[in-house]
């Protein structure tokens, strides 16, 4: 290939791979099908292989294509950041902040974001910050597709096209509370934990679920706080954040359950788009938590 593809077609590519099919990608990319087929065609011309297969039995990706949409996915990703990146140098910066957390943080003291947000909201007063709480899975997806500029949280998976700083490890314990029937109980075995009744988080996949010692959940939650309640409720066991169970520990309604062998801590990281962490807003904001979370 003698030159680089046209930046037209790889966002046509992009579109295209977002939307599973041409037929999809008709509305946002305000062309037919016939034109975007045309378009792909063209692609694939340019680089001299096959990118899917397209047909009566579905759309795919190519074990090429699989690899290409990485790459246009991190070129797009370059291609919007500077652009991002040249707008902020002509002067005070403007515009939105699209911020994305996992829920449950406030009661973090090693995660201090009010702080972090105050100092931002003052360097940057002509922003407009919006502060939104999501699972994993929906703040890797703002990110990818926009609708967020930064995200942080615990990410099980980390698809291609986006880049991950780590912050800190978020201490979690098994629960049950003074309603379950092993609250009082002085000796409890890694058999008897494993076959309770426990709540399972909505974004955790049946390898995590094992991973954490248990085969089964009778109760999928999207919050800690439906996290909490269905534990209160004696019910059911289930994992917390320390720093939010705290004060239910401390006023004896919560019991943690064989740290040793049930603990765990999670990774948690922030996540932007590859290609934009160069853009004011982004970058301030990261090196203010960054700055925040290793004192």
């Amino acid at each position: 290939m003698s030159s680089a593809p046209d930046l037209k077609l790889l966002r046509i590519f992009a579109s295209v791979v977002r939307n599973q099919g041409f037929a999809k990608a008709q509305q946002e990319l305000n062309l037919n099908t016939s034109a975007i087929s045309t378009y792909i065609a063209q692609l694939e011309s340019q680089l001299g292989f096959k990118l899917c297969e397209r047909g009566r039995a579905g759309f795919s990706l190519t074990e090429k294509g699989e690899l290409m949409l990485a790459e246009t996915l991190r070129i797009l990703g370059e291609m919007e950041g500077f652009g991002a990146y040249a707008a902020s140098l002509k002067g005070d910066l403007t515009g939105n902040l699209k911020f994305g957390v996992i829920d449950s943080t406030v009661t973090d003291p090693t995660l201090p974001l009010p702080d972090a947000i105050g100092q931002f909201t003052q360097r940057y007063p002509a922003v407009r910050l919006s502060l939104l709480v999501k699972s994993p899975y929906e703040l890797q997806e703002g990110v990818l597709n926009g609708e967020l500029d930064l995200g942080l949280g615990f990410f099980p998976t980390r698809p291609p096209g986006l880049v991950f700083q780590p912050l800190y490890r978020e201490q979690q314990w098994l629960f049950c509370s003074d309603r379950h029937p092993l609250f009082h109980e002085r000796q409890v075995s890694e058999a008897v934990v494993s076959d309770l009744s426990v709540v399972r988080r909505s974004y955790w996949s049946q390898t995590e679920l094992g991973r954490h010692g248990f085969k089964r959940s009778v109760a999928t939650v999207d919050s800690m706080e439906a996290q909490l309640i269905l534990i209160l409720s004696g019910g059911y066991v289930g994992y917390l954040p320390e720093h939010y169970a705290q004060s239910w520990m401390d006023r004896g309604r919560l019991r943690v359950l064989l740290p040793a062998a049930f603990g765990y801590q999670s990774p948690f990281a922030l996540v932007t788009k590859r290609g934009r962490g160069r853009e004011a807003p982004i970058q301030v904001m990261k090196e203010l938590l960054l700055r925040k979370v290793r004192g």
